[in-house]
């Protein structure tokens, strides 16, 4: 009998893969997921993911010409 995994979550709204599309996320080996619309914060405001992803207060923002 196989179990069923739960669904993925976003790591920043914590919606899951069922109501939301969701993108796979690498970051120092570990394997995170975040939604379409929560992909912004991780460009422009990563800071506001710390707590949630390993060292975002470390990523710098997105430099914008």
């Amino acid at each position: 009998m196989s179990s069923k995994q739960p669904p993925h979550t976003c790591l920043n709204c914590g919606h899951s893969e069922n109501e939301r599309p969701l993108v796979a996320l690498r970051y120092q080996q570990q394997e995170n997921w975040i939604c379409s619309q929560c992909l912004p914060v991780l460009i422009h405001k990563p800071a506001q993911l710390t707590g949630r992803l390993h060292n975002a207060a470390h990523i710098p923002p997105a430099e914008h010409d």
